[in-house]
């Protein structure tokens, strides 16, 4: 029999003394710490991180950016840094960019990582999986750790005064794993971690249905409440634990992602939209190709709620247009419309969009 071993996501959540944690879970690992990350996010996290390790035994020898994008380049440039070299552990600091690059280079050289998410957009402070782009900011493709980072340290406060655009993007994120797990796993008889994961997976919606209005509200106002401290769990650690528990390749998407990244070759998406933003407006085609309008309905109103998309033209797309067409040929080529419970085909995307800007035609003005 195969062996089989499962690394499951550990964090803290709190506002920011949760720093004041870092010496005890980080000692054993070491005591020389460098700190990598974007600018902005590092200059947010520093003093709370300080004031965090102040009187212990924990050391950070140096502040560094990551680079510009998450490039095998950029990781390698981490990897071949004397200072990077000559500490016990990293801490990786930031957006989902700046994490998978620290990821991937910790990976590379065997050195415990410790990441510090300073905003909500997504689950990567805790996954395996790290997005590769090419120095062109195409995709490369995908590297997967061998386990995740040893802990991830959530500060609310720093969250909390982030960009409000990236709570935002988290939040239309986090809408598809209710949708796409369960969808592409139904005709499976799934083992224990991917029954797990999927199982996990249908119950993601009930929290943000309940907390996200009102965290995103609370994020207008910096205000760190109860409400963002759920969508923050549910879009990092939810969304982590079962990016880390399913099969990826087969079971962590869908139709929302697969347009989206279909979207990414026409410009205005790729300039003017977030990706989040892009799957949670996906997420209704999902939905509507399954015919749960209930499920529909609902999600409807959760993007009209929170300003999402709810039509093509507000991602800058119109149907019969060649962008339309580009739009819909590249879902269909995307690697998540590969493994499907049935056959879907372009016609069926197609006529799940069109029947989409219908209900959204004929609801938006009653708004």
């Amino acid at each position: 029999m195969e062996t089989q071993s499962v690394f499951l996501p550990c964090y803290s959540i709190g506002g920011k003394d949760v720093y004041k944690k870092v010496p005890d879970i980080c000692r054993p690992y070491g005591t020389k710490a460098v700190v990598i990350g974007g600018t902005r996010a590092m200059a947010a996290a520093k003093d709370d991180l300080l004031a965090g390790i102040a009187g212990s035994d924990i050391e950070i020898i140096d502040f560094i950016k990551y680079g510009d994008d998450v490039t095998y380049e950029a990781a390698q440039a981490l990897e071949e840094n004397p200072v990077v070299q000559s500490a016990d552990m990293i801490f990786a600091v930031g957006g989902g960019r700046a994490t998978d690059t620290c990821k991937t280079a910790s990976d590379h050289m065997n050195k415990p990582l410790f990441t510090f998410p300073t905003i909500a957009s997504n689950c990567a402070a805790v996954t395996l999986v790290c997005v590769m782009h090419k120095p062109d900011r195409s995709l490369a493709g995908f590297h997967y750790r061998k386990e995740p980072a040893k802990h991830c340290f959530i500060n609310l406060d720093i969250i909390a005064k982030a960009p409000l655009e990236y709570i935002w993007a988290g939040i239309g994120d986090a809408f598809s794993k209710e949708y796409e797990p369960p969808f592409s796993s139904m005709n499976d008889e799934l083992d224990h971690s991917n029954m797990i994961g999927v199982d996990l997976a249908k119950h993601c919606g009930e929290p943000l249905a309940k907390y996200a209005v009102q965290a995103y509200e609370d994020c207008k106002n910096q205000r760190v409440s109860e409400a963002l401290k759920q969508i923050v769990l549910n879009i990092i650690i939810t969304g982590g634990i079962i990016s880390t528990l399913i099969e990826t390749e087969k079971y962590n998407g869908a139709i929302p992602h697969s347009i989206f990244y279909g979207s990414t070759p026409i410009e205005a998406c790729e300039q003017n939209h977030l990706h989040g933003e892009i799957v949670a407006y996906a997420c209704l085609p999902q939905v509507m190709l399954e015919n749960r309008m209930d499920d529909f309905e609902r999600q409807f109103k959760l993007n009209r709620a929170l300003g999402l998309p709810t039509s093509l033209a507000e991602i800058d797309i119109q149907i019969g247009t060649p962008d339309y067409e580009k739009l819909l040929d590249g879902t269909m080529a995307d690697r998540c419309m590969q493994y499907l419970p049935y056959p879907i085909s372009r016609d069926d995307v197609d006529q799940a969009i069109r029947k989409t800007e219908d209900y959204h035609n004929a609801h938006v003005t009653n708004d």
